[in-house]
């Protein structure tokens, strides 16, 4: 028999079950009986919270969008120059995904873009990201598409980065990685002539 709790921190506890079984199984692969077992609840318990399988994926999508679009924003935030910035941005990036492995294969893995409503959320995120490195990037002359535009090279690279990292072991740390990946795209930044 389920524990019964507050609204709020079953709804909570909902998500975080349902992230492990989405992240394991995709969309397709995972079903609301898989949820509500792994919950501990019964089935009609995980409806009264979400509506259909859709709509508990589709939250939860956005639950790890915000998480981490907030996070790396926040980090860039508290350094003190550009430099700093791209290096705690790409940090925070990595530390999510090493420490929010599901997280990350919810988002860009299982199918996700295949689906319009589901690819939105993930190109939300990508979007903020983009637009908070482009806020970062100053080149005199340099148009805000431009700037826009190697934002989103940057979440690109470690999207891709991610990814290979992720199915390899995650070897080196969150760190080190970020400070690799932060030289590259650092020098790459630096050597930016202004646009005429």
């Amino acid at each position: 028999m389920a524990v019964r709790l507050p609204a709020s921190e079953r709804r909570r506890q909902l998500l975080d079950t349902a992230l492990e079984v989405f992240g394991a199984h995709g969309f397709h692969g995972a079903s609301m009986n898989q949820v509500a077992e792994a919950a501990g609840v019964t089935k009609p318990v995980l409806y009264q919270h979400f509506r259909s399988k859709r709509a508990l994926y589709r939250e939860l999508l956005d639950d790890v969008a915000d998480r981490l679009a907030l996070a790396v924003v926040e980090a860039t935030g508290e350094a003190g120059s550009p430099h700093r910035q791209v290096q705690l941005g790409l940090r925070t990036y990595f530390t999510f995904v090493h420490g929010n492995r599901a997280a990350f294969r919810l988002m860009f893995g299982s199918g996700t873009r295949r689906d319009p409503e589901f690819a939105e959320v993930v190109t939300r995120v990508e979007d903020m990201i983009a637009e908070a490195v482009a806020d970062l990037i100053v080149v005199p002359g340099m148009a805000r598409a431009s700037r826009l535009l190697l934002g989103y090279a940057i979440v690109g690279m470690s999207e891709g980065t991610s990814r290979h990292w992720s199915e390899n072991g995650f070897e080196p740390s969150p760190e080190e990685l970020a400070e690799l990946v932060a030289e590259l795209a650092w020098a790459g930044l630096r050597g930016l002539r202004p646009e005429t």
